[in-house]
């Protein structure tokens, strides 16, 4: 494992000063899958708190975060590392924070890793000796692509149970049948998980996944997708087979979301990029849980779902309540839900008008956002290719460009301070010239700014009373 220089000099101290150090957790994990190493944690075997403090007190300042719990903080040339030392844990209470740690330098390799949510977590690297400690088989979970627990004491966190639901979609892993079993025989635990750490464990699934869909899958089996309903209920709901070859809604979703993080706009976003598509594309459903049935079309009985665009708004808000979201993805994600299918109106529909208007109605979501949730729902229908679906999201992309309307929704070209100009005393009726103007605008009457004040000179000579304007 190469190791950045600072860190390795800091290894090389606690070493002399008599510790045996090793990188531990997610560092090796990762390196292991032939990714690049981010956080590197270090275990020191061998030295007590005081010793260990010593040893990286050179270095610069030491945060001492838990003593109680053998962890110091280090800045190393400009990045912060974590030193503990090895410890136990036993479960005092309810609720992932019920423990009481114990640090214990003299502690075996085996039993300091046992300690760890899952076997791929609880493989250590001993960098003098370049040698991989695994006593748990993580090694071999990794290469069979297997989350499986530690040990039993996995089931005294229920945060666990989370963890397992992202680092499946992180890493596109599949739940051992053992600890799908220990999920499913803790699920009362649930209510002990404080709001904040249930949204932790999602915002990494929205921003870090490589499969999503493993993730749902996760909950799927252990039965936890009962704490958020919006998604259990897409299980086992009917589509038509002619439109939805790929299987039920839950099934659909999963796939959408699995196109979505090959998408450009997923891949090259940044963290709240990732959040509002992922969001968007899981809720973009939720409304034919409450819409589905089936009725006579083109002489055939067909499952079909009317209106569930706009009867997914209230379902998209009470999920996101309900995973701790912060407030402000609500309204961004919304409507992405409610204009999902906005480009199903045809393409000789969608005009410069209508994709103004468009931009308008789903601000502050973008047409570029809404448009990345199309595609991804329409690559979430295997082996089904609608070329003429293409053409219509190409073409309102195109129409987007065109209108410089990609990225957020037209603003008003004409303003208070132009009626001012035009020596109309401000008042009340300000607000219903001014929005006169703006529907005129978004219907393609004038495009510049010179050209919206000529507007304005017109309805002032056609409305002289209620503006009281010279122009009469």
């Amino acid at each position: 494992m190469q190791l950045p220089a600072p860190l390795l000099a800091a290894l090389h101290a606690l070493r002399a000063a008599g510790g045996r150090p090793h990188l531990a957790g997610g560092c090796v994990r990762d390196w292991l899958l032939g990714l690049e190493p981010k956080d590197f944690d270090v275990e020191v075997f061998g030295l007590d708190f005081g010793r260990m403090q010593r040893a990286l007190a050179p270095f610069g300042p030491t945060d001492v975060v838990g003593r109680s719990f053998g962890v110091l903080k280090v800045r190393l040339g400009g990045a912060e590392y974590d030193f503990s030392l090895p410890r136990r844990e036993s479960k005092t209470g309810a609720g992932h924070r019920g423990f009481a740690v114990e640090p214990e330098p003299a502690l075996s390799e085996a039993d300091a890793a046992a300690r760890r949510d899952f076997t791929i977590n609880a493989i250590a690297y001993d960098p003098f000796a370049d040698r991989v400690i695994d006593p748990h088989g993580g090694e071999r979970d990794l290469r069979g692509r297997v989350l499986r627990h530690t040990s039993a004491a996995f089931a005294e966190d229920p945060l666990r149970v989370l963890r397992a639901f992202q680092f499946a979609a992180r890493f596109d892993l599949r739940l051992a049948p053992e600890t799908t079993a220990l999920c499913r025989s803790i699920k009362e635990t649930y209510r002990e998980l404080p709001l904040e750490r249930v949204w932790g464990e999602w915002d990494k699934w929205c921003t870090k996944s490589a499969k999503p869909s493993a993730g749902l899958a996760v909950l799927q089996q252990t039965g936890w997708y009962h704490f958020f309903p919006e998604i259990a209920s897409l299980d086992g709901l009917r589509q038509e087979p002619e439109w939805h070859p790929e299987g039920d809604v839950f099934v659909h979703t999963g796939l959408c979301l699995d196109a979505l993080v090959g998408l450009p706009a997923w891949k090259d976003g940044d963290a709240r990029a990732r959040r509002i598509l992922s969001l968007a594309v899981l809720a973009h459903d939720f409304g034919k849980a409450t819409t589905t049935h089936q009725a006579d079309r083109r002489g055939r009985v067909r499952w079909i779902s009317p209106g569930h665009e706009a009867a997914g708004a209230p379902l998209t808000e009470s999920f996101l309540t309900r995973i701790g979201a912060p407030h402000d993805l609500v309204e961004h994600v919304r409507p992405l839900v409610v204009h999902h299918l906005a480009h199903h109106q045809g393409q000789e529909s969608l005009r410069d008008t209508t994709v103004r208007r468009l931009a308008r109605k789903i601000a502050p979501a973008s047409l570029e956002e809404l448009i990345t949730v199309m595609t991804a729902d329409h690559l979430g229908r295997p082996p089904l290719v609608s070329e003429e679906a293409l053409r219509r999201i190409h073409h309102l992309r195109d129409i987007a460009h065109r209108l410089a309307l990609e990225h957020g929704a037209p603003k008003p070209l004409v303003l208070g301070r132009h009626l001012v100009a035009l020596g109309v005393q401000p008042g009340p009726h300000f607000k219903p010239a001014l929005d006169a103007a703006f529907e005129s605008q978004l219907d393609g009457a004038f495009y510049d700014e010179a050209g919206g004040v000529e507007w304005m000179k017109n309805y002032l000579r056609a409305h002289p009373l209620a503006l009281k304007s010279s122009f009469a």
